[in-house]
C-alpha cells in the first residue's frame, strides 16, 4: 500500500503538445509547413505552439506604354514566434496590384501576434513606394526619375529612369533596381534565402519569392521592341512586340511584381498585374 502511494506521488505524464490545423500541410525532415495561398484560418489548441513565420504581400503592378515594373510585395520573416492555445490567427493573402496599382498587404494577426507585410509598390511616373519600390517610367523629357523606395527590413528601392526611351525594373527582395539610360532595365531579383521553404512546400519560383518587374521600352532591340525580364521569384516579363506590348503578370503567391507596358505604335502596351502574396506558418515535428 505504502509503495502504492509512493508511486503515485512521484509519477509523472508528458506535458501536452499543441495540436495545430490550417493551411496546406507539407514537410521535410525536421520541420512541418502550413501554406495559405489564400485567406484563412490557423487555429492552436492544448498547448502553445512556438514558430516561425515567412510573411508575403502581393506585388505591385508594372506601368503603362514604356513605363517601370512594379516592386515586390514585402517580404517579412520573423522567428520564434508564439502561438498560444486556444487561438485562432486570421492569415490575409494581399492581392497583386493591378497596373500603375500598389499591391495589397499580407498579414498574420490573433490573439498578441501581429505580422503585416506591405504591399509592393506600382511603377510609374513617379513610381510609389511600398514593401519594395517602383520602378520609374520614361521621363517624357523631364528631369530623372528616381526609383520609390522599399520598406525598411522587408524590400528595397526600384530603379530609375533618365531617358524618353525605356523604363526600369522594380525592386525586389534580395535587390534594388537599376537605372534605364536608354534600353529597359530588368527587374531585382527576389529572395532565395528560404528556399529550403520553398522546396518543402512547391512554392516560389526556383528558390526565389518577391522579385521585381521588367521595365519596358520604345527601343528597337534584337528585332522587335522587347521589354526587360523580371527579376528571378515570379516578376513580369517587360512587354514585347508580337504579344501586345502589354507586360506580363508576377506569378501568383510569389508577391512579386508585374511588368510594363512597351510600346511601337498607338495605344501601346499596358503593365502586368503584380502576383499575390502568400504565408507560411514552419514548426518543429517535435514540438507536435
Amino acid at each position: 500500500m505504502i509503495g502504492a502511494i509512493t508511486s503515485a506521488l512521484y509519477s509523472t505524464s508528458a506535458p501536452p503538445k499543441p495540436v495545430v490545423s490550417g493551411g496546406t500541410l507539407t514537410s521535410d525532415t525536421t520541420y512541418y509547413y502550413r501554406t495559405f495561398t489564400a485567406n484563412g484560418t490557423l487555429s492552436v489548441s492544448t498547448a502553445s505552439l512556438t514558430a516561425d513565420v515567412l510573411v508575403i504581400a502581393g506585388g505591385g503592378g508594372g506601368s503603362d506604354i514604356i513605363g517601370g515594373g512594379g516592386g515586390a510585395g514585402g517580404l517579412l520573416y520573423s522567428a520564434s514566434q508564439t502561438f498560444s492555445a486556444g487561438s485562432s490567427f486570421t492569415c490575409t493573402i494581399g492581392a497583386g496590384g493591378i497596373n500603375n496599382t500598389n499591391g495589397v498587404n499580407s498579414s498574420v494577426i490573433g490573439g498578441s501576434l501581429s505580422l503585416t507585410a506591405i504591399g509592393g509598390g506600382h511603377a510609374g511616373r513617379p513610381p510609389a513606394s511600398g514593401g519594395s519600390g517602383g520602378g520609374a517610367g520614361w521621363t517624357g523629357g523631364g528631369a530623372n526619375i528616381p526609383g520609390a523606395a522599399g520598406t525598411l527590413g522587408q524590400g528595397n528601392t526600384g530603379g530609375g529612369s533618365n531617358t524618353d526611351n525605356s523604363g526600369s525594373g522594380g525592386g525586389g527582395s534580395g535587390a534594388a533596381g537599376t537605372t534605364a539610360t536608354n534600353y529597359p532595365t530588368v527587374g531585382a531579383d527576389g529572395s532565395s534565402a528560404y528556399s529550403s521553404w520553398a522546396t518543402a512546400t512547391s512554392t516560389g519560383v526556383s528558390g526565389y519569392y518577391a522579385a521585381g518587374g521588367g521595365g519596358g521600352t520604345r527601343t528597337y532591340l534584337g528585332g522587335s521592341y522587347t521589354g526587360a525580364a523580371g527579376g528571378q521569384g515570379g516578376g513580369g516579363y517587360g512587354g514585347t512586340a508580337g504579344t501586345s506590348y502589354n507586360g506580363v503578370n508576377g506569378t501568383v503567391n510569389t508577391g512579386s511584381g508585374g511588368g510594363a507596358g512597351s510600346y511601337q505604335s498607338d495605344p501601346g502596351g499596358t503593365g502586368g498585374y503584380g502576383g499575390s502574396g502568400l504565408v507560411i506558418v514552419r514548426y518543429l515535428k517535435t514540438a507536435v
